[in-house]
């Protein structure tokens, strides 16, 4: 029955999952032109929103090069990929190689794009767990391969967490959990690392949010005070002098600002919305626009276009991720099923993390928002992922 299905007349692309990619990259072009309107002392080609449209080109021909060449013959190189991606993690924390802003070093300057190595190690280490579970079942049930699939996974996780960049670094625990899984790792593995890692998360908790300054593990400053607003915890201390405890809270508005007002934001869109470009919070600056074009996208698009606009928008990443899950399971290889695993899992884990934070689901990480957030190297891993996609569905009749 199967056999039959594929044999049919099927087009040779998935269209709809490139028109849901298309409407997602026009809606973005659109609120990013809301977020960040041209300005008359820039330059029209260093204006945000065609900045963003070259991110787009450039990314959608890097993934129509991916679906030229068989996925089998892209995995071979693999290794290739995660040590050079394994390199540029560490050259963006050497001194005059790596770009320091925003308090983290995640980006080396390379003058008309700023590249951001935790972007590609994720799709790299995508492509080498996926070669490497690729084996015989009787391999995936020794030990010493779990060890290995789990050490894959945390070479990059260290190295982002470095930056620092802990939100990057944990979207690589579930992609590396699910293909583990799926490749048919005997589960009492999986139990035991998921409760190792359980235990320590829930002493990391119970450590940043009611631990003495002494005892403390060592965290930036700002991910500390971030953990507090998501748990709303009190930033003075039991026994602060006035002065101390003004200003404390006086950081915690601060700290908690963004988040504030993007909810504010995604509740005063209403049904209908605001309209386009009619935002009252980004015309009168309320959330800030250094952060509404990119980590914040959805509360405008929440604001201006309202439970309408957010509904079209899970629409088209419901059509993305669904497509991607029937092309895993339309995969005649394992190698195949695991890369599209993979990047479902990728792309699931940074609408559900920044979508998220946005309504105060989840704590500010930092994690781009696929293809509406501003910025070249999210867009450009955004789009090759989505070319994986269509390389594995382009070539499931040959194996």
């Amino acid at each position: 029955m199967f056999e039959i299905h594929l044999s049919g007349r099927q087009s040779r692309v998935d269209w709809g999952m490139i028109l849901a990619i298309v409407g997602l990259m026009f809606i973005g072009v659109a609120f990013i032109y809301s977020a960040k309107p041209p300005s008359e002392t820039t330059a029209w080609y260093n204006q945000f929103p065609v900045r963003q449209i070259i991110w787009y080109l450039m990314g959608a021909a890097a993934a129509v090069g991916i679906c030229l060449i068989d996925y089998h013959s892209l995995a071979r190189w693999s290794i290739v990929a995660y040590w050079t991606a394994i390199l540029l993690l560490i050259s963006v924390l050497l001194p005059h190689v790596g770009a320091y802003r925003l308090g983290a070093w995640r980006w080396i300057d390379l003058g008309f794009f700023q590249l951001q190595p935790s972007e590609f190690a994720k799709l790299a280490f995508i492509f080498i767990q996926a070669h490497f579970l690729s084996r015989p079942t009787e391999e995936l049930r020794q030990p010493t391969v779990f060890v290995k699939a789990v050490g894959l996974t945390l070479l990059p996780f260290l190295l982002i967490l470095k930056e620092p960049d802990l939100g990057s670094a944990l979207v690589l625990l579930p992609v590396g959990l699910v293909m583990t899984y799926v490749a048919g790792v005997p589960t009492r593995f999986l139990r035991r690392l998921v409760s190792a890692a359980g235990v320590l998360v829930a002493l990391l908790l119970v450590d940043i949010l009611f631990a003495p300054p002494a005892w403390q593990i060592k965290l930036e400053d700002y991910q500390r005070r971030r953990l507090w607003v998501y748990f709303n915890r009190d930033f003075a201390a039991d026994k602060s002098t006035e002065a101390e405890r003004q200003k404390a809270r006086l950081q915690e508005r601060n700290d908690s600002w963004n988040v504030k007002q993007a909810l504010i934001s995604v509740g005063s869109g209403g049904f209908w919305g605001k309209g386009w470009r009619n935002g009252q919070q980004i015309m009168l600056g309320y959330l800030p626009p250094i952060v509404a074009h990119n980590d914040f996208i959805f509360s405008v698009i929440a604001e201006e276009k309202g439970f309408l606009g957010s509904v079209l928008v899970l629409s088209l990443y419901t059509v993305v991720l669904f497509t991607g899950i029937r092309i895993a399971g339309q995969a005649r290889d394992r190698l195949g099923k695991l890369l599209a695993v993979g990047v479902v899992t990728l792309l699931f884990s940074h609408v559900f993390i920044n979508i998220g934070m946005n309504i105060r689901l989840m704590p500010v990480t930092g994690i781009p928002l696929p293809l509406l957030s501003y910025g070249g190297s999210s867009v450009l891993c955004s789009l090759i992922a989505a070319g994986i996609l269509q390389n594995v569905y382009l070539y499931r009749r040959n194996y």
